[in-house]
């Protein structure tokens, strides 16, 4: 997945959010990837992350992250 095209649908706390988040959208047929600087690995408990998708995918994405968080509650 590349390309100038590319949105935040969200921000966490810590990669595995991140990845958790990224299954749902994978769940849901929708493509997206993870941003996070941990100085290369040297500090993972304090990198944030994004997920990314492509920008026609950002109101599906957001609501399938929304869908998913109310169930939760």
């Amino acid at each position: 997945m590349k390309g100038p095209d590319l949105v935040v649908v969200s921000r966490f706390k810590s990669v595995t959010d991140a990845q958790v988040a990224k299954g749902i959208l994978d769940e849901s047929g929708i493509e997206s990837m993870i941003r996070s600087d941990n100085a290369g690995g040297m500090y993972p408990a304090l990198a944030e992350a994004e997920l990314l998708v492509r920008t026609d995918d950002l109101e599906n994405a957001g609501a399938a992250l929304n869908r998913r968080h109310h169930r939760s509650r």
